[in-house]
Order: C-alpha cells, then structure tokens, then sequence
C-alpha cells in the first residue's frame, strides 16, 4: 500500500511535471515552483483523491511536503473509510 507521501510525490511527478530528483520530504511546495494556481490545484487533487478536507491558505505553499503527507495523514484519521482510494485522477 502506498503511503501518503508516496502518492503526493506521484501527483507532483505526474500532473505537476515537478522533477523527481527535486522531491524530499523537507522541501516545500514554493521550492519546487508551484504557483498559487497549481498549490491550489493540488490541494484540490488531494481532496477529491482521498475525500477529506484541506485547508488552503496563503502559507499552504511554505508548507513541506512531510508536513502536507501529515495534514492529509490528520485528516483521513478522522475521516471515515471511503469505498475507494485508488490513484488520483
């Protein structure tokens, strides 16, 4: 089973096109070149993919990718067990 962080790193690999040697868990979404439109999009991704809230504000971009994995973590702890959660669209 895939981890959380292992699935954002195939979003951002995927959709986002973001290089994959640019990826640790230490940096953040700004780093990696995301603008606001695409910051927001992910988070987007993100929601629909495992159907959980995310709150996204002016500092989601400062965000690690380790403290995303763990705020989507959070999240799916409280949330109750979706039919389905296979990749993201």
């Amino acid at each position: 089973m895939e981890t959380v962080y292992d699935q954002l790193v195939t979003v951002l690999t995927e959709k986002f096109e973001v290089d994959a040697e640019q990826i640790r868990p230490d940096v953040t979404l700004a780093a990696l070149e995301l603008d606001s439109l695409a910051v927001v999009e992910l988070y987007v991704t993100l929601q629909e993919h495992w159907q959980i809230p995310l709150e996204e504000d002016d500092a989601a971009a400062e965000l690690t990718l380790n403290q995303l994995a763990r705020a989507v973590e959070e999240q799916l702890s409280l949330a109750p067990e979706p039919s389905d959660r296979g990749a993201p669209r």
